[in-house]
């Protein structure tokens, strides 16, 4: 096969492989095209591209047989020749098996989004654990509606401990002896369980956040 041979077949198996790139692009859903836009489908030595699409190959293989076109016609050494015919060559080889292996990709990336979530929801459940406020999300719907009831719930708490707390204190003026060391450790008591509910209505306003932003990531 002489050289303007050459350039012709690479030139048609280009325009095959065109087409079957444009029918391939054509045919990927709006999700599909979603899920393959952070996936890298060849390496970066072979071409630089990312994402679902496989047309924007071609116009880099469309640049290398002009390349190569140029190089002929300059007569370059043998091996320079040779090694751009063997790069046409690896891309043309890696973009076939990308047509091939669409499915596979789109496979392996839900997967991958799917352990991904799984990841996330038991680190929330620990989380969740972990906080020792569980029984709220335990105990009421998962939507903000329901937990701004129950944070308002728990401000109306903390109000009326709040209040016991200063009534308490007041009254400990006017007792002595073992009856204000008792009424003393009501008062911490009381302070503790104020605590613990501000401790609630802070974990209740990140749940919020988290429901009404759930793109961020929510972390306590």
């Amino acid at each position: 096969m002489n050289t303007k041979q050459l350039i012709d077949t690479l030139k048609l198996q280009l325009n095959k492989l065109e087409q079957e790139a444009l029918q391939h692009d054509r045919n990927l859903a709006p999700q599909q095209k979603k899920t393959l836009q952070e996936t890298e489908r060849f390496n970066h030595a072979v071409f630089n591209q990312q994402g679902a699409h496989l047309t924007p190959c071609i116009a880099q293989l469309k640049k290398d047989i002009t390349q190569l076109e140029k190089q002929i016609t300059m007569k370059l050494a043998k091996s320079t020749i040779e090694l751009s015919c063997q790069r046409i060559q690896d891309r043309f080889t890696a973009l076939r098996r990308a047509l091939l292996t669409t499915n596979l990709n789109l496979k392996s990336a839900e997967q991958k989004k799917a352990s991904n979530r799984a990841r996330y929801a038991k680190k929330q459940q620990k989380t969740i654990t972990d906080s020792g406020f569980g029984w709220i999300a335990n105990n009421i719907m998962q939507n903000s509606h329901q937990l701004y009831e129950e944070l308002n719930k728990h401000f109306n708490w903390a109000k009326r401990i709040e209040d016991k707390i200063y009534q308490m204190e007041s009254n400990l003026e006017m007792c002595h002896g073992a009856d204000k060391i008792t009424l003393q450790n009501d008062i911490l008591l009381m302070h503790r369980r104020l605590g613990k509910c501000r401790q609630a209505i802070s974990y209740i306003e990140e749940r919020i956040q988290h429901f009404e932003r759930p793109r961020q990531s929510f972390n306590r």
